[in-house]
């Protein structure tokens, strides 16, 4: 199939070809027909998939013909759960929409000042992507008229969920008129997600394509035991010594633990950056585009902030802590691989993490392959699996050993658990 063949208007179609498109992803594929036919959707598609051009381009293509109701407030609405994923969106909506008059996109999120953002929504405008926060801040001052609203698009409502926005959405959604198009996009379509689906939607078709199950075949999934915090921050090291590990993400718990690992990294001379929610608007912009533009080599982030982050030269993502659940592992290791590139997702595992080990395994349907680098091997080696962790003092490398004993004396502590501390509760 082409997209010529999903009847896009000519305009569109030149901007789809200068973007290098050249035939609809999967997602692509079924949800743009069904979007144009007028019908509520539901879907579920993993970050990389293609998503936001899957509800983008057949948004913009009903908004090629003008609206039949006057006034200046939004046609389409489009909900996210972050700053950056709706710095993204806006982008994406920017580039297919270059050649279509009149199609004004307004993005607004928190952390910023309020005056140009009310200046935006004060001009006529016809696409608003947003967070929920600020978002209801504005409709509070009635600086927005929905009567205009067409389609409302909820992206990523699994995040919304773990982020708390559920009740923010609904309040949200009944403020719209009742004759909108509501599509949803998420990871899962279960529990939460599926019953919030059948309260804002109208009897939606339901997609579901590249399945977890069968995720990112162009990424090579590694895993390495280790016995504690030094042994973790030893293999970082001698892993980001290597040349060949070029652009890379490393996760972390928190926010506070980002910083910490900044700190330890730059200590030994290695080019990182933090990404975080307790950073303002600014710093969290240079960070991404010094990342983009590849002046910082190394983005060390928490699962919330790196939502959204597009990077097609990201090759690593390292998992320094383990994620809380399946879903942050799948949309962490799905900031690499992207646009059928290769990419590799390194994943450290002490003792405590075997549970969450088996349940990732269990939810994307095969093993991920045990590594190790020689001489540095997890000395924990029986029953490695049932191990319980007992704690002991936290040690980091020096930077004139990274590579040594592994009871050298350290510079500096980090606990991936507990913030600084002389103690950690890894075995």
């Amino acid at each position: 199939m082409s997209f010529e063949d999903l009847n896009l208007h000519p305009k569109l179609l030149k901007a789809i070809a200068e973007a290098g498109y050249t035939k609809p992803t999967p997602i692509q594929e079924d949800a743009i027909p069904i979007i144009m036919s007028g019908r509520d959707l539901r879907a579920s598609a993993q970050t990389g998939t293609g998503k936001t051009a899957a509800f983008m381009l057949p948004v913009l293509n009903k908004l090629a013909e003008p609206s039949e109701l006057p006034g200046r407030g939004p046609r389409v609405l489009v909900l996210v759960p972050t700053r950056e994923l709706a710095m993204q969106v806006a982008a994406e909506a920017i580039k297919y929409s270059k050649y279509l008059s009149r199609m004004k996109t307004v993005c607004l999120f928190g952390g910023v000042p309020y005056p140009m953002q009310i200046r935006d929504l004060s001009r006529p405008y016809e696409i608003l992507v947003a967070t929920p926060g600020r978002l209801i801040d504005h409709c509070e001052q009635k600086r927005i008229d929905f009567s205009r609203l067409e389609l409302f698009i909820l992206d990523e409502a699994d995040r919304m969920l773990d982020m708390g926005f559920i009740s923010s959405v609904e309040q949200l959604a009944a403020t719209l008129p009742a004759t909108v198009q509501t599509l949803m996009f998420s990871a899962t379509l279960k529990g939460n997600i599926y019953n919030l689906s059948k309260r804002l939607l109208k009897d939606p078709v339901e997609v579901s394509v590249t399945p977890v199950q069968q995720n990112k075949d162009n990424i090579q999934q590694q895993l390495y035991f280790v016995d504690g915090l030094s042994h973790k921050l030893q293999l970082l090291d001698h892993l980001l010594q290597n040349q060949a590990v070029e652009q890379t993400i490393i996760f972390t718990s928190t926010k506070r633990y980002a910083e910490q690992l900044v700190g330890i990294l730059q200590e030994n001379g290695h080019q990182a950056a933090a990404l975080h929610g307790d950073m303002n608007q600014h710093k969290r912009t240079q960070a991404i585009l010094r990342f983009r533009k590849l002046d910082t080599r190394i983005l060390i982030a928490t699962d919330v902030a790196a939502r959204g982050i597009d990077v097609q030269s990201i090759r690593h993502v390292i998992n320094f802590d383990f994620p809380n659940n399946v879903e942050d592992y799948v949309h962490r290791i799905g900031r690499t691989g992207r646009a059928e590139a290769k990419g590799t997702a390194i994943s450290f595992a002490a003792p405590q993490d075997m549970l969450m080990l088996k349940r990732i395994e269990q939810y994307i349907e095969q093993s991920i392959t045990p590594h190790v680098i020689e001489g540095m091997e997890a000395q924990i080696k029986a029953n490695f699996n049932s191990m319980k962790p007992k704690p002991r003092g936290g040690r980091s490398f020096g930077s004139k050993s990274p590579y040594g004993s592994r009871n050298t004396k350290p510079q500096r502590s980090f606990d991936s658990n507990r913030g600084p501390s002389s103690k950690n509760r890894y075995a």
